[in-house]
């Protein structure tokens, strides 16, 4: 495969739908580079960025990690990538917080409840 055609991106469209603020066209962007990276193996290293990027504004983190780490393994110098990799990075550490807060902050809540109903049972 020549230099030039490992480098295309995918077609407007598709990086359109991808680029989209509405979730669903995102959705079909990610649904049809799949299609293609999966039929087209001499097409799939242009689908890496896009599929990477996608997954990530969808939330779907593990898997644009996976797609981001294939291209990076590929392009070890693409700046896209590394920087795609830091934000990834940083939404799952910022999720995973939030998560942990959430967690706690139900344990303080059932802890409450569970006393103020232990105290009520014994004031009868």
């Amino acid at each position: 495969m020549k230099s030039t055609e490992a480098r295309r991106a995918p077609s407007p469209a598709l990086t359109g739908l991808i680029k989209s603020d509405a979730r669903g066209e995102q959705q079909e962007g990610v649904r049809l580079l799949t299609q293609i990276f999966g039929n087209s193996p001499e097409r799939r290293r242009e689908c890496l960025y896009y599929l990477a990027l996608g997954n990530y504004k969808l939330g779907n983190y593990a898997e644009a990690r996976r797609y981001n780490d294939l291209l990076i393994d590929h392009e070890p110098g693409n700046l896209q990538a590394g920087s795609l990799r830091t934000l990834i990075d940083d939404r799952v550490a910022k999720e995973g917080m939030m998560g942990v807060a959430i967690i706690s902050g139900v344990a303080v809540a059932a802890g409450v409840i569970g006393t103020m109903l232990l105290k009520g049972g014994r004031k009868r």
